[in-house]
């Protein structure tokens, strides 16, 4: 829905729920005859409808094998860096402090752990997803993937590996930020150190809630900034287009002056449903594992102070 208000006849942002991918696909391709038959959505429920129709129900779940490949090892990262930073900082923060009733988490340290997480995160896989776009939009081997990856380190340096990053962490370092804010807050009013499952749940969906409003401008901006990425894949194709990528400043300033305020909320609704259940599931998933693991690690230890 994003993408409707920037419409680019070469590529394709694609959102299968976890993570967005470029698509760059020629109108004149017989492969892909969905491209003949664009669709515009009036909503979000007629989106979901329209897209079945079109192309089947378990389209809503295509393209989930090669998100998993990288949403993985991502948040593996993400959490494991989040919970060992906050943690730290914590500890260090209570420091010379004996008594359980006077130790505190002020609101920073899950502000700062959430951000530096996610920092580290997207850092990481940045060159991954990078790779996997160009063996996509341009059909490479990995021979050819090799050459064109030495070629792109001759022209931008290293740093080229890590391109496009930027309109990344400004979404997604402020949405780290405010869910784990939130989500810490929450745990905070519910006084428990150790939530339930269900909590953890309904803490995650309503703090992936408040962190998707609070940054969806971010999100419309690197849309735009992810379309015009693929246009730039195509130009390195041999084909070339009469577009200049715009920085960040500007887009905010092109769909400010073409749509207003509302224009920066566009696709709202499709986003809450897709991140809130995905924080909630996440989280919950994550609370879960150190709960079962923590006992797994205390049973073992129990056993062999029996055994001795």
């Amino acid at each position: 829905m994003q993408a409707q208000q920037k419409a680019i006849n070469s590529c394709f942002l694609y959102c299968n729920g976890l993570m967005d991918h470029i698509c760059t696909c020629q109108p004149t391709d017989p492969r892909n005859p969905w491209y003949k038959r664009p669709i515009q959505f009036s909503g979000t429920l007629d989106a979901f409808v329209q897209i079945s129709k079109a192309e089947g129900v378990t389209s809503l779940w295509s393209g989930l094998s090669p998100t998993l490949v990288l949403s993985i090892p991502a948040t593996i990262c993400y959490f494991v860096t989040y919970e060992q930073l906050r943690l730290k900082l914590k500890a260090a923060h209570n420091k010379g402090k004996v008594y359980p009733e006077s130790i505190t988490q002020p609101f920073w340290i899950p502000l700062a752990s959430g951000a530096t997480a996610r920092v580290l995160s997207v850092t990481v896989v940045n060159p991954l997803e990078l790779i996997r776009t160009k063996m996509q939009s341009q059909k490479l081997s990995y021979l050819e993937l090799g050459e064109a990856l030495r070629n792109l380190v001759r022209t931008d340096g290293v740093i080229g590996l890590w391109r496009g990053i930027f309109p990344t962490l400004l979404r997604d370092v402020p949405f780290s930020a405010i869910y784990w804010l939130s989500y810490e807050s929450i745990k905070s009013i519910w006084k428990c150190d150790h939530p339930s499952v269900w909590q953890s749940f309904i803490g995650g969906f309503i703090s992936g809630s408040i962190a998707a409003t609070l940054t969806v401008p971010f999100d419309v901006v690197k849309t735009h900034q992810q379309i015009e990425f693929g246009t730039e894949l195509l130009n390195e194709q041999g084909k070339p287009i009469a577009r200049k990528a715009r920085t960040t400043t500007n887009i905010f300033r092109d769909i400010y002056n073409q749509h207003g305020i509302r224009g920066f909320y566009t696709g709202l609704t499709p986003r809450l449903i897709k991140v809130a259940p995905a924080c909630a599931i996440m989280i919950s998933s994550f609370e879960y594992g150190k709960v079962f693991f923590n006992r797994l690690a205390n049973q073992k230890e129990f056993n062999l102070s029996s055994e001795s």
